[in-house]
Formats: C-alpha cells, structure tokens, sequence
C-alpha cells in the first residue's frame, strides 16, 4: 500500500470527525434555539406567522444535519430553501421599516433563489452525476 493513500485516508477520516462534531453542534444549538423560540411564543401568549417561519428555518436546518450524517452529502438546494423562507421572514417583519426599492430587492432576491433551485433541478434530471468509482477497486 502507497503511504500517501495511508496519510489521505486518515487526513479523510480526521475531517470526518470534525465535519460529524459540527454538524452535531449545529444540531443540539439549533435544538435549543427551538427550546427558545417556544418559550418565548408561551410567554407571549400568541403565535406569529413570523414565530412559525422562524420555527420552519430551523425544522430546515435539523432536514439539512440529517440528510447530510445519512448520505454524507448535503444537496445545494437545502441552503437555498433555508435563504427564500429567512428573506420571506426578514419581508414579514420588517415591511413596514422598508422603503419600495428594498422590499421589491428583497422579492427579487427570493425569485433569484427560487429560479435558481428549479435550475439546479432541472440540471440534476436532466445531466445526472455519474458514481465515483470506489477506492482499491
């Protein structure tokens, strides 16, 4: 066995780790920001449709660790989901605050995202990847 392919498989398992430590981080802080959000909707006595896109974004990152500790893969359109319901919500919450121009950049911004995932889907239908071939095989 070649040493170098010996040092990329442990500098490859090593990154693993330290990808799964994160993504486990990112799971238990984005659990607790969840805890939070609740809390304070109890506290108010009511829930906004603002509380519940909040709430959206969050259930769509815990999609994302998932998908990605499952496969090992994390699908591009996953972040963009995630980036058209926070404009979606900064939209909702701070409207009144906006002049014409920002809300319609706003808009234009989430069009922009979502033309983007139907690009990104149309391309993996239609040109889809082909598997790597497997190590020592």
């Amino acid at each position: 066995m070649n040493p170098m392919n010996k040092i990329s498989d442990i500098g490859h398992t090593t990154l693993t780790w330290v990808q799964d430590i994160g993504l486990i981080i990112i799971a238990i802080s984005t659990v607790i920001a969840v805890g939070i959000e609740i809390k304070v909707m109890w506290v108010n006595g009511t829930v906004t449709l603002a509380d519940l896109l909040l709430l959206f974004i969050y259930l769509e990152i815990l999609a994302m660790v998932s998908i990605y500790l499952d496969s090992g893969k994390l699908p591009v359109r996953m972040p963009l989901y995630i980036a058209i319901v926070a404009l979606a919500r900064y939209l909702i919450l701070d409207m009144k605050d906006m002049d014409a121009w920002k809300i319609i950049g706003v808009s234009a911004a989430a069009l922009i995202l979502a033309f983007t995932v139907l690009v990104i889907r149309y391309g993996h239908l239609t040109y889809p990847y082909d598997e790597p071939p497997e190590k020592g095989g």
